[in-house]
């Protein structure tokens, strides 16, 4: 029987030298590359680059040498080659389960994944849900969705592997979802922190207390709020949580784990010997950038075989860290988890806006409800933003508090963005609440297509 008192699902995994793991990751990576090259998408690919795996023997030369893949070139394949596109990698009916995500053109990107490959995930999804905590003798509750993306089916896996108890209701009314977390004595909850937020609201309206249900462990996802500080201990406080715990990745990567946090919320460990990750500069994916230094992820799968990535551009920004963890385990990490989408970042008046740092100096404002807006305009040649934030429903002053709360708040995004943002406030329950990922970027420039506005996600 495991030892369920021990931090580690696989000690001898976890705490492996990373000298060691690495020497075994490069070996592993060459013999991913050559059977990649046998797929037709890899093939004109690398041909025309003049790459060949033979060139690898270090993973320097994997970055200098090994040209990224893109969702574009991903995409366009497929549609050349329907339905998996030149890289599906097995025979047809080798494909155990068939996934898909949302595309701008409304065609989803389809995944078809090998038995072998979902067997394979179960041990670094059990290994990375143990590492936050959750344990056989949890109940965990999903909010998250079932349908044609992997996220919520791969989290249900994961906790099924590790023995606990799992309630899958995915989408639900709102009301329903709080009544059996607190019916069915739920330990764990996976969604979305604007979903959790929302969740608290609702909870106050029916007269529960968020803080008192039974829930102590918050596992995230789908969007960046579960490592930005401020919004972290806003969930710890709201629902009286032990702790919250951030994973990312994209679709591109499942079933596979990339980033995923331990209890001890001190970053995502990077499962580096599941999927080889490579943090570069955000103009040439074949320049590494020093370790510290913010650049964007490029991530290799080391044992799938159906659809494999090979450096897939994800467009994440982060830095990374091989300071020890005091949880014990020897992977590099994210200190500060996913930063944002490189397409997410605003450039207003020279200055590298995320909306997670906004979110972040948001957060951090007493007196300022849950939601807010990202408003990006267009004057004459310059970019201009603004942000509309809810005040709290129990901020109940007069013009005078509301002038000192919008000044107030004025003070932390300069001091979190370093420039000047104007702020209105709104009522609470002005904004339409998300029960999946966040949508809070309202970009109004023209669009060159439609000259249309247009509405971006958060990550």
């Amino acid at each position: 029987m495991r030892d369920v008192s021990s931090p580690y699902w696989n000690p001898g995994r976890e705490l492996r030298d990373p000298a060691d793991r690495d020497a075994s990751t490069l070996v592993q990576l060459r013999r991913q590359l050559e059977r990649a090259y046998e797929l037709p998408f890899y093939r004109r690919r690398w041909d025309a680059h003049g790459f060949h795996p033979d060139q690898v023997r270090s993973f320097d030369d994997f970055t200098k040498r090994c040209p990224v893949i893109t969702k574009k070139m991903l995409v366009d394949d497929q549609a050349e080659h329907p339905p998996f596109g030149s890289y599906l990698g097995i025979p047809r009916n080798d494909i155990y389960r068939i996934h898909g995500s949302s595309g701008t053109s409304g065609v989803p990107t389809m995944y078809g994944v090998a038995r072998s490959d979902w067997d394979h995930a179960r041990e670094i999804f059990a290994l990375t849900h143990w590492a936050s905590g959750v344990r056989p003798t949890d109940t965990v509750h999903f909010a998250f969705p079932f349908g044609m993306f992997f996220g919520g089916w791969a989290m249900l896996y994961a906790a099924e592997s590790v023995g606990a108890t799992v309630l899958p209701m995915g989408v639900a009314d709102t009301r329903r979802h709080i009544e059996m977390i607190d019916r069915m004595g739920c330990t764990v909850v996976e969604a979305t922190p604007t979903y959790m937020l929302h969740m608290a609201e609702v909870a106050r309206e029916m007269g529960y207390d968020p803080a008192a249900s039974p829930l102590r462990l918050f596992l995230s996802g789908g969007e960046p709020g579960g490592s930005i500080p401020s919004t972290r201990r806003l969930l710890l406080e709201t629902w009286g949580l032990e702790t919250v715990c951030d994973a990312g990745t994209s679709s591109e990567m499942f079933p596979f784990v990339t980033n995923a946090e331990c209890s001890e919320m001190n970053g995502m460990h990077v499962y580096t010997d599941e999927v080889w990750t490579e943090i570069v500069h955000p103009d040439d994916p074949a320049s590494p950038v020093p370790e510290g230094e913010i650049g964007n992820l490029v991530y290799t799968h080391l044992w799938r075989v159906s659809q494999p990535m090979i450096r897939f551009a994800s467009n994440d920004r982060s830095y990374l860290t091989r300071e020890p963890c005091p949880c014990g385990r020897t992977y590099p990490r994210l200190p500060r988890g996913l930063l944002g989408r490189a397409d997410d970042m605003l450039v207003i008046r020279g200055a590298n806006i995320f909306p997670s740092g906004i979110e972040h100096a948001l957060r951090g404002v007493d007196g300022l409800g849950p939601e807010f807006r990202i408003r990006v305009t267009r004057q004459g040649n310059l970019d201009e933003i603004a942000v509309e934030a809810e005040v709290a429903p129990a901020h109940s002053g007069g013009e005078e508090d509301r002038a000192r709360l919008r000044k107030r708040t004025e003070e932390e995004l300069r001091h979190s963005c370093l420039i000047r943002i104007p702020v209105t406030l709104v009522d609470h329950g002005t904004f339409e609440r998300a029960t999946l990922k966040s949508r809070r970027v309202i970009d109004e420039r023209p669009n060159s297509r439609q000259g249309e506005p247009r509405e971006r996600p958060t990550r």
